[in-house]
């Protein structure tokens, strides 16, 4: 699901780039990546989440992937002094265009809670992790984006949302263990899940 335009303006501020940078590095003091990893961003508008994660976790290369071309474009725009570490495509998270077991890490801020199928989209970030590979997230809580007030600004489906239990639950049904986890119960999680050997 494309964000709307509330939706854009709250990920494309300069608080949201500080709250990235923040979440970046407790993901990695959670589980710290391999030197040389290749890694997938899904999910990554305009790619200042793959941006921040190039400085923080020693990765040869991160490919950013996010639905909506737009915003695909201007992840080029903003990252193109990188360009020789990132590779942008234009990809939905329920058939990521990107080989079996071929990334040591996956990136997803804020994307589950968008997509309809969120269990196929677990399967696939699953699927193209290598063995011990990690996903490293942050989800919201439908009592953060469905309430009063933002259900009639935001966009988000409305049906089969997911709370903390259900989320742990696909995981691990995906074949992903949650190895560290900071929740905070109604409002979202930010963690990381291997993928099991």
């Amino acid at each position: 699901m494309k964000l709307n335009w509330a939706e854009r303006w709250v990920v494309n501020n300069p608080l949201r780039v500080l709250q990235q940078r923040i979440q970046i590095r407790r993901l990695k003091g959670m589980m710290p990546l391999k030197p040389g990893s290749i890694a997938l961003e899904v999910g990554c508008g305009r790619g200042k989440g793959a941006g921040i994660a190039l400085k923080e976790f020693p990765l040869s290369r991160i490919l950013g992937m996010d639905l909506d071309i737009g915003m695909v474009r201007k992840a080029q725009a903003k990252l193109s002094a990188q360009q020789q570490r990132i590779s942008l495509l234009v990809g939905d998270v329920t058939f990521i265009p990107v080989t079996t077991g071929s990334v040591d890490a996956v990136f997803g801020f804020g994307v589950l809670h968008h997509v309809v199928d969120w269990r196929t989209a677990l399967g696939e970030i699953a699927r193209v992790l290598k063995p011990g590979g990690a996903y490293f997230f942050e989800e919201l809580y439908p009592a953060l984006y469905q309430n009063f007030i933002t259900r009639h600004i935001l966009l988000h489906p409305a049906e089969d949302r997911f709370t903390g239990q259900e989320l742990r639950e696909a995981l691990a049904g995906a074949g992903l263990s949650l190895k560290d986890a900071t929740e905070l119960k109604k409002l979202g999680i930010l963690g990381v899940a291997v993928k099991e050997i």
